[in-house]
């Protein structure tokens, strides 16, 4: 007994220090591509500013969970546009050989790295400090929906002539397709290594929606590369848990214009609950994409508002 129990000890201890090795442990970076433009260093975030020539309109854009900026790169191609990209905190940065510097202005967020307002902070910062144009969007994919209503509750004042797209978002009150039990949320240390061997497997297929457009199938193959570590991962899905029920639906008055887009067959969050949540939305247009997937703007682009000013 005595021998099972040392046994059971050692099995447990081995197991602790591999997990808390496994949440350190640094993943390769899969998707870089060449970028023309200004890197700054905030915290441990990124904030992306690309070279244009007598801009018209500002795009901001904040992706979601596990995902980098190149999602909105495609469809924000238009060289008019001054065109602002953010990182997560602790992502990598999707740009080959980054050169990033810190400016006085980039103040280190006061929240914890890996929450929704840590990187509300950022964004506020880069509306603060980059934005040159009277005509801007801040379009924020899933997770990056939560962040973008965080940064208006943050600085209200800065929202008052910004126009939202909130696509697929993560929303007060809203819920998750499938929720994941903290038992599930421990092990994805040890589950990383296997989906990042098949990003793309008979277990998620259903998550991504429709896969014969090429630029998203390899945006998703570099998704769960996109954090840097574990830990950052688990941070991030702790706080959308979080985040979620314990919001109310009152924040939806900090944003004045916009859009809300909800796909009919979002099997990341839970459809039902995102439209009943953005129908207290009283400023913004609730635009429904039937069948859609979680990833609107590869699947149905002509669903995202067209750019107008003010």
């Amino acid at each position: 007994m005595e021998s099972l129990i040392g046994f059971t000890g050692l099995a447990l201890l081995v197991l602790f220090y591999l997990r808390k090795y496994l949440l350190r442990k640094e993943s390769p970076q899969t998707q870089a591509l060449p970028f023309s433009g200004e890197l700054y260093q905030v915290g441990l975030a990124c904030v992306a500013k690309r070279s244009h020539n007598g801009a018209t309109s500002t795009v901001v854009v904040m992706p979601g969970f596990v995902e980098n900026f190149l999602y909105f790169t495609e469809y924000y191609a238009d060289p008019a546009i001054e065109l602002i990209l953010l990182t997560s905190a602790d992502y990598h940065v999707p740009v080959i050989n980054p050169r990033l510097t810190q400016p006085k202005w980039a103040t280190a967020p006061t929240a914890r790295a890996g929450s929704i307002a840590y990187d509300a902070q950022v964004l506020n910062l880069a509306l603060t400090h980059l934005v040159t144009t009277p005509n801007v969007r801040v379009h924020g994919h899933s997770r990056g929906g939560a962040v973008t209503l965080q940064a208006a509750r943050q600085q209200p004042a800065l929202f008052e002539q910004i126009e939202v797209v909130l696509e697929a978002p993560v929303l007060p009150q809203g819920q998750p397709y499938t929720p994941m039990p903290a038992l599930v949320r421990w092990l994805l240390p040890f589950f990383l290594p296997f989906w990042q061997q098949q990003p793309i497997n008979e277990r998620n297929r259903k998550i991504w929606g429709p896969l014969d457009n090429p630029r998203k199938r390899e945006l998703i193959m570099g998704v769960p590369f996109n954090p840097k570590r574990a830990a950052i991962m688990l941070a991030n899905l702790k706080d959308m848990a979080d985040w979620m029920p314990n919001t109310g639906t009152d924040i939806y008055q900090y944003v004045k214009r916009g859009a809300i887009l909800v796909p009919g067959d979002d099997r990341v969050l839970q459809s039902a609950a995102m439209l009943a949540s953005a129908r207290q939305a009283e400023n913004l247009q609730i635009i429904e994409i039937e069948g859609g997937s979680h990833f609107v703007l590869p699947d149905h682009p002509d669903s995202i508002p067209p750019l107008r000013p003010n």
